[in-house]
């Protein structure tokens, strides 16, 4: 729809952004309130400011309304997430995961095991949500019961599930970054794995070495052996227990869409509590919505069971639509597009422009609250600057998913910082340190830039993109130089 209302003007752009900021920092450090409050007051004062520049309500609600909709799917997935969480403990599957992972795995390279074991459940599921809200809940757990940090075991699983998610050819934002830039997928796919990689070998060198102060002793194996014990005592451990998670996974793998598949995933849940833990029918499906909850009087068993259900999930819903509100708003008013437009008016190398591209994703996490939205956003300002430059646009969608989809998880208020502290137990503000993969991977992207390694450049602007052959660097070196003789 063409806007009625006039163009901001960059102080006038940063007036909700400066708002948000301060906002944040008070509400949450000072009054130590959660971050809803803050965001709906930014929200307000990013609507005033639409406003005054001409937009009518009309218009402003449904924009906000609109930024909403595009996150009905990631809150329908959250909702059964909160059930498989609910019906899978209820049924003794993450109890039985659980039991079995202490046998299976030591304390000092679990970090890295529950990287690797991350990474190749979200390759399957193409779905960080998905991998977290599974086998994540498990891992942390066992990692509960081994005496791990827990804030290092959350950044483990989630750099683990982000690389997954991340090339992934199942995956939304794997396919979303390349279809907005105009790149070929398998193409987008393989170019990433230069950035991702390394970041990933990085991320595991680290998970190692912090390992390393987990060591085995009597006392953690006294620990684990009474967490097994009340595990036993409580439900019935079986192998047959792991069937859901294994169906789930399979079923992922032949690319059933995630929402059928995590249905299916909690129904069987439901159905194993009744059949191994000779549950009553309606209290094994009133979990799917309340969640597990018994009291056995040890912190650290109750931690573990009570969670899960749709109740639970309230807390980050609620969160997702003010978050996406308040983006809606500052997209609708243009107040993000002309801070983007500002920052790249100054990037004048290729060095700057894709930091300037990696700032704009990690920003727009940060304001526009949304993972999609910081795909979305960059892709759409910097798809032409990148062709003017005769870069590829696949260096435009690798650098989006390396900052955009690898950042969005660090963000507290984000769609997915919140998804993870709701399914993991840990915040962002706690885990995010720990987050090597997701860290390191927007470094890289930088670092490429500004030595112009394993760019890919169009051999002539005007071909159409999915024709173009490439030249290396070299050969574009050598041009300059004949052209200038």
């Amino acid at each position: 729809m063409k806007k009625t209302g006039k163009r901001p003007s960059l102080k006038v752009a940063m007036i909700p952004i400066i708002f948000m900021i301060i906002a944040l920092y008070v509400g949450i450090s000072i009054l130590e309130l959660d971050p809803h409050i803050p965001l709906l007051f930014s929200g307000i004062v990013a609507a005033i400011v639409a406003l005054c520049l001409g937009y009518s309500w009309q218009e402003l609600e449904s924009s906000f309304l609109d930024t909403i909709r595009l996150s009905l799917q990631a809150v329908v997935i959250l909702l059964i997430i909160g059930t498989i969480i609910g019906s899978w403990i209820a049924a003794g599957i993450v109890p039985t995961m659980i039991y079995y992972g202490m046998d299976l795995l030591s304390p000092s390279y679990f970090l890295a095991s529950a990287c690797i074991i991350s990474c190749v459940v979200a390759l399957a599921s193409g779905n960080a949500w998905t991998a977290a809200g599974t086998i994540g809940i498990a891992i942390m757990g066992i990692g509960q019961g081994l005496g791990v940090d827990l804030p290092m075991v959350a950044g483990a699983v989630i750099s683990g599930v982000y690389f997954g998610d991340k090339v992934s050819p199942l995956s939304e934002t794997t396919n979303m970054a390349p279809g907005i830039t105009g790149a070929e997928l398998f193409e987008h796919i393989k170019h990433m794995m230069y950035t991702t990689i390394p970041a990933l070998v990085i991320a595991l060198v680290i998970y190692t070495f912090l390992g390393l102060q987990f060591s085995e002793t009597q006392s953690s194996i006294a620990q684990v052996q009474a967490l097994q014990d009340q595990l036993s005592g409580i439900f019935e451990i079986s192998p047959w227990l792991l069937i859901p998670p294994a169906a789930v996974i399979v079923m992922m793998l032949f690319k059933m869409p995630a929402i059928p598949g995590l249905t299916i995933g909690s129904l069987l849940g439901v159905a194993f509590a009744i059949l191994f833990q000779g549950m009553d029918p309606g209290n094994a499906l009133s979990v799917m919505y309340y969640g597990f909850s018994q009291d056995v009087g040890i912190e650290v068993v109750d931690n573990l069971l009570n969670n899960g259900g749709i109740e639970s999930m309230m807390y980050t819903i609620t969160l997702i639509i003010i978050a996406l509100s308040f983006g809606g708003l500052l997209e609708k008013s243009g107040c993000l597009e002309v801070i983007v437009e500002a920052i790249i008016s100054i990037a004048k190398s290729t060095g700057s422009l894709i930091a300037s591209t990696v700032a704009t994703c990690i920003s727009a996490n940060v304001v526009a609250c949304d993972q999609y939205l910081s795909i979305i956003i960059p892709g759409r300002m910097y798809s032409k600057v990148y062709k003017d430059r005769n870069l590829h646009p696949k260096n435009l969608s690798r650098t989006l998913e390396d900052a955009g989809t690898m950042t969005s998880p660090l963000v507290p208020w984000n769609t997915c910082g919140v998804f993870m502290f709701a399914t993991l137990g840990v915040s962002a503000f706690s885990y995010a340190p720990y987050a090597f993969l997701n860290i390191i991977s927007p470094m890289i992207a930088v670092i490429y830039g500004y030595t112009n390694f394993k760019l890919a450049y169009l051999t002539n602007i005007s071909d159409p993109v999915q024709h173009v052959d490439f030249k290396s660097d070299a050969d574009i070196q050598t041009e300059k130089s004949q052209n200038v003789k």
